[in-house]
């Protein structure tokens, strides 16, 4: 039987990238769209020559960062490194991009200097999606998924497991002191004072990073302490499985099913349906809005309107 043989790898071909793309595909309509932005009214901070080195290359334009994250937000990319990968490999972001393709630590650090930038894109971006009609803005459905964040579950410490490990090193001390004093009496040399004394600062060292915790809980009136990642908290995922991340809420809306409002927080569903809703309804600029949730784990404040 016949097969179907493909180009020899090592024919020359003569085409462009503007005759890749079709005339339909999305990154057309991102690539235009963010052109007509006012960047500066956006609030956007560029990558500027203090951030880089001073014999470095030039900076990439704030625009094909909007670019490359709205690509992202589009096709459910998060992370920095798989966004360098996409812009080298991706015909459609070297298209979008113009062949540039910046590297994850830039990508990440205009990120993190335009957090609320980003943000106000979003709900410029879903404004225009209802203005075209592809957001209903009367019914949305909303609902969270745990993620982990870096920070292990031995790392995360509420008030009970601090004072857990702080009665340990008490037991742990008096069992040390009672032992030399037998060893002592009997005159026997199987502990040194030398051997007692190291295990007890050792022990201190201990007690001192636990009560610092404990300082740290009473001023800042959390409930946890998370020591790599401050800000993530250990959350039940399902039925006693406990991990230590985020909380991250979404609202879709129910025409085209396209993302309306979205945040992280580091706390359980309950108590988070108000304020995702809320958001939705400022970002659609909704009088009234139909809001679906599951019943378990939501719950609705009693000043919620």
């Amino acid at each position: 039987m016949p097969i179907i043989n493909g180009l020899d790898r090592h024919q020359l071909t003569f085409s462009s990238l503007e005759a890749a793309i079709a005339t339909d595909n999305d990154v057309r309509f991102i690539d235009a769209f963010v052109e007509k932005l006012d960047l500066q009214q956006l609030g956007v901070r560029s990558l500027t020559s203090s951030d880089k080195k001073k014999e470095g290359r030039s900076s990439f334009s704030d625009s094909l960062f909007l670019k490359l994250y709205l690509y992202a937000y589009l096709n459910g990319i998060r992370s920095s490194r798989k966004l360098e990968r996409e812009a080298i490999r991706n015909i459609e972001l070297q298209w979008l991009l113009q062949g540039l393709h910046p590297n994850y630590h830039s990508i990440a650090d205009f990120r993190k200097i335009n957090a609320t930038a980003l943000q106000n894109l979003f709900k410029l971006f879903v404004s225009f999606l209802k203005d075209v009609g592809l957001v209903g803005g009367k019914v949305i459905a909303v609902d969270g998924t745990k993620i982990r964040g870096n920070n292990s579950k031995k790392n995360n410490y509420n008030p009970k497991k601090i004072q857990r490990h702080l009665d340990y090193i008490a037991q742990k001390s008096k069992a040390l002191l009672e032992e030399f004093e037998q060893t002592d009496a009997s005159e026997d040399e199987a502990i040194s004072l030398g051997d007692v004394q190291e295990k007890l600062a050792r022990l201190q060292q201990h007690k001192i990073k636990y009560q610092a915790l404990q300082d740290q809980l009473a001023q800042s009136q959390e409930p946890q302490v998370s020591t790599t990642d401050p800000d993530a908290r250990a959350l039940l995922v399902r039925g006693v499985v406990v991990e230590v991340g985020y909380n991250v809420q979404a609202a879709v809306d129910q025409e085209h099913k396209l993302v309306v409002a979205t945040h992280t927080i580091n706390r359980n569903d309950k108590n988070a349906l108000y304020a995702i809703s809320k958001e939705a309804k400022d970002n659609i600029e909704a009088k009234q809005l139909t809001v679906l949730a599951a019943k378990n784990g939501y719950s609705i404040p009693p000043s919620a309107d």
